[in-house]
């Protein structure tokens, strides 16, 4: 299925399910989750935004904050074999060992299609679950698009912003916001 055959997904709505499966070769299905908070977070190792956020610890920090609260943190890899990011499973559990990652699962999407269910398009692009399966936040994971891990220190946390929001039964703020990164590198991509 092509890119062109998902509809992007709408804040408010109910959030696309998937089934996949992690770097543990377990399957994950977002439904199993109704109920809780889930964080969606694209990624890929080779990439400086994303190298910013893990190599400061401010992506960690924000995942060991989240779990402990209860909320699920999905890391999902959509780079396509030999493609910059792509990772076995084997490989994905060491990077998340050597980078002291706190995800509830590592979630593999080496054909793209999870990825094109919520039509991510960078690394990081990040979205937030509520407990009814609503999508209530899709966006870069802070207002500072930039490589320099200095700027986190200044940067609005739309993500730590929005799991406030929901943890106090507030609406969220910001719902949509411009994601930034590196391309997710999806199967067939130049």
């Amino acid at each position: 299925m092509t890119a062109a055959a998902y509809a992007a997904p709408e804040i408010g709505q109910p959030a696309p399910d998937f089934s996949a499966v992690d770097s543990n070769g377990k399957p994950v299905k977002l439904s199993d989750y109704r109920g809780r908070t889930v964080v969606l977070e694209w990624t890929n190792d080779g990439c400086p935004y994303v190298r910013k956020h893990y190599g400061s610890n401010n992506m960690q920090t924000l995942q060991k904050e989240e779990a402990a609260k209860g909320v699920v943190w999905l890391t999902i890899i959509s780079s396509a074999p030999g493609s910059q990011g792509y990772l076995t499973g084997d490989e994905a559990n060491k990077l998340t060992e050597t980078r002291g990652a706190a995800p509830t699962a590592v979630v593999l999407d080496p054909d793209g299609t999870v990825g094109h269910l919520y039509d991510a398009r960078t690394t990081p692009h990040m979205f937030i679950v509520n407990g009814e399966g609503a999508l209530v936040y899709m966006g870069g994971i802070d207002d500072k698009a930039t490589t320099d891990i200095e700027d986190i220190k200044t940067a609005k946390n739309y993500v730590r912003a929005a799991l406030d929001d929901l943890a106090a039964g507030a609406p969220v703020e910001n719902t949509v916001t411009r994601p930034y990164g590196c391309s997710v590198k999806y199967k067939g991509a130049s």
